[in-house]
């Protein structure tokens, strides 16, 4: 029997295990939810567990790169991993990783897109922001790292979120990156302006439970074009299952 795994923490928020039982029911693979309270050990945990492969959610996806083995080309450009093949070669477990968020998140948001859309303003800075801001320079839009603690040492350009909010007129596409939101705290939203939001955005909230969130509540509200991360959490995992050869 396969055996694959989330890994994260924090993990009661996920629909990863049921979206994979929905589609190969329990016969002959499983998948289980792994809550880790850092990746120390992992190489442990991943041959006591048995795993084919595993996904990688926050806050792991980049923590988890010196621990790998090799990237695949996607990976490797966005520094964040969110899908590790399982090898043995008989004497040792080889890791590598794949960035399936990127595409995902592509293929998800293209069909919203109006030529009016040029720009984006991305809040947060971790594995996932990074997928986002990858997949939208393939799609020819601009973007800017939105943060509550920008720091020197990311290496790409962030800024705050009082300068964000001077830039929502411009800046017409804004996608949450970041875990507020999410269930339990569902009363939370990284957006706090949200009257700056009108018919001519489009905004993107990658968390699906709650669905909708309060951000993108509040931004149809004031006439924004919406939609949350359920859609993109089936594509990553349709394409993470090629990776392990399921599909």
């Amino acid at each position: 029997m396969k055996r694959y795994a989330l890994i994260g923490k924090q993990l009661s928020h996920s629909y990863s295990k049921s979206i994979f039982e929905e589609h190969f029911g329990t016969g002959d693979a499983t998948y289980d939810l792994v809550e880790m309270e850092s990746l120390e050990g992992l190489r442990s945990e991943v041959q006591q567990l048995g795993l084919d492969g595993f996904n990688v959610t926050v806050p792991y996806k980049t923590e988890i790169l010196p621990l790998l083995d090799g990237l695949d080309e996607n990976a490797s450009r966005i520094e964040a991993v969110n899908t590790v093949r399982v090898e043995n070669d008989g004497s040792s477990l080889i890791l590598k990783g794949y960035n399936t968020d990127a595409p995902a998140f592509a293929e998800s948001i293209r069909p919203l897109l109006q030529p009016h859309h040029q720009c984006a303003l991305i809040l947060g800075t971790g594995g996932a922001a990074r997928a986002v801001a990858c997949a939208l320079d393939d799609l020819g839009l601009g973007a800017t790292f939105v943060s509550r603690q920008p720091s020197f040492e990311f290496p790409f350009e962030v800024i705050g979120y009082d300068s964000a909010y001077e830039l929502a007129n411009l800046y017409t596409v804004i996608v949450n990156a970041t875990p507020v939101g999410m269930f339990p705290n569902c009363s939370q939203s990284p957006w706090q302006r949200p009257s700056l939001l009108g018919p001519a955005h489009l905004c993107f909230d990658l968390v699906y439970n709650p669905s909708p969130t309060r951000f993108l509540s509040e931004a149809s509200r004031f006439g924004a074009a919406t939609k949350d991360g359920f859609e993109m959490l089936n594509l990553q995992a349709q394409k993470s299952w090629h990776i392990w050869g399921l599909e």
